[in-house]
């Protein structure tokens, strides 16, 4: 029990859902998050409570989400430099790029809601590094049928017209080549 009696931490056993039976969420009533474990105890993801009612106020028609994606994103390869306030810089790859933001690769991925600088380069402008501030949205603390490698989505806060401009346009043309040729 934390401060007023108030419980800090509550876990709930998935019974019902088939599919997702004997694994845990976690709820933090403190930092806000949903940790969702594997039924070893192992963290399969985190989400925050503000992503939840964001999700649920979309199904229920009241207004869009604004944690769900709503730029178009594609797979790619890419360096990535991301630092948080007070820290150093942390070099690696983004694997999935849209307007709204990327995945990065990392076995230590960060806490959701972290704020960080990160710049990046596209694939036909490897020299060119791109500016932009962030928050971690979402985290993959291993590898799953979704992501190949742990890290995490961030969403872009802060990003120039120019850098998004210049990611749309990667976006385009990489879903572009993705696409099957019409049948004639």
């Amino acid at each position: 029990m934390g401060k007023g009696g108030k419980r800090e931490r509550l876990t709930l056993p998935v019974t019902v859902t088939e599919a997702h039976r004997g694994k845990t969420l976690d709820v933090d009533c403190v930092q806000e998050t949903i940790i969702l474990r594997d039924p070893a105890g192992e963290p399969l993801g985190t989400v925050t409570w503000h992503a939840v009612i964001e999700q649920i106020c979309a199904a229920a028609g009241q207004r869009p989400p604004d944690q769900l994606r709503t730029q178009p994103r594609a797979s790619f390869l890419s360096k990535v430099r991301y630092k948080v306030a007070g820290g150093q810089p942390i070099e690696s790859r983004a694997t999935g790029i849209g307007g709204g933001g990327l995945f990065i690769e990392s076995s230590d991925p960060l806490s959701v809601g972290t704020e960080l600088d990160l710049e990046f380069t596209l694939p036909e402008r490897t020299t060119q590094w791109l500016k932009a501030r962030g928050s971690v949205v979402w985290v993959c603390p291993k590898a799953d049928q979704y992501t190949f490698s742990p890290g995490m989505g961030i969403r872009f806060t802060k990003i120039a017209d120019e850098a998004r401009n210049l990611v749309l346009a990667l976006v385009e043309s990489l879903r572009r080549r993705a696409l099957p040729p019409l049948p004639e």
